[in-house]
């Protein structure tokens, strides 16, 4: 027996099936196939998805991640790098306490 999906849930499978087809988006129905839902509950999904700014209709009618959700992305990358490069610096500072 198959546990009824909350209508969250379905959001965050639609969102997460997005993933790598930010150019060139989904179908409804594709992402009904792969997110094993029907269509309408797609819709309805996609209409949350882009009330709240994380996804877009294209010109072409599939659906793909917005800008928005980009920059989040974009905003983690920068954010690593600096992590690494702090990281670096203290090592860096570790290995030329320990040559003294």
């Amino acid at each position: 027996m198959t546990r009824p999906v909350s209508a969250g849930a379905r959001v965050l499978r639609v969102f997460k099936a997005l993933k790598g087809h930010t150019v060139t988006g989904l179908s409804n129905t594709e992402l009904a196939y792969l997110t094993q839902d029907s269509p309408s509950n797609i819709t309805r999904a996609m209409r949350t998805l882009i009330d709240e700014g994380l996804a877009l209709k294209l010109d072409n009618g599939r659906f793909a991640h917005s800008v928005g959700v980009l920059q989040i992305a974009q905003a983690h990358a920068e954010h690593m790098v600096r992590l690494t490069e702090r990281m670096q610096e203290i090592n860096q500072r570790i290995a030329a306490g320990s040559m003294v």
